[in-house]
């Protein structure tokens, strides 16, 4: 049932995305510097683009910048869990070799004192 729910999202999702790049098809041109910054340094980049792809892009550009913010973010807890992860492993390799060393030692002490008498 919930993965209809998320096609149906999806389709909605794409369906206000197409609404929104066939309402913002005319050509907008984006230019590097200001004029007379561009005249003054002699540089004059710009390039035309439809809004809709100008707009896409200015978002895909920010959920980019916002998932390795993110990364960077969580650095300190993805390293505190394989620290714990890493002494889990050598604490359950330590509890197989006690229990393989000394199988009698897993006894109970009552009981082990009772059967020694």
């Amino acid at each position: 049932m919930m993965a209809y729910v998320r096609y149906g999202f999806a389709a909605l999702v794409a369906l206000v995305f197409v609404t929104i790049a066939l309402a913002n098809r005319s050509m907008v041109t984006v230019k590097l510097l200001p004029d007379t910054l561009a005249s003054l340094t002699g540089v004059d980049i710009s390039v035309s683009l439809p809004l809709f792809m100008l707009l896409g892009g200015a978002i895909a550009i920010g959920l980019l910048l916002g998932f390795v913010w993110e990364w960077f973010r969580e650095y300190g807890y993805r390293a505190e869990a394989a620290r714990l992860r890493r002494e889990q492993d050598s604490m359950r390799a330590e509890l197989k070799r006690v229990q393989t060393e000394a199988p009698h030692a897993r006894k109970d002490d009552v009981l082990a004192l009772v059967e020694a008498k």
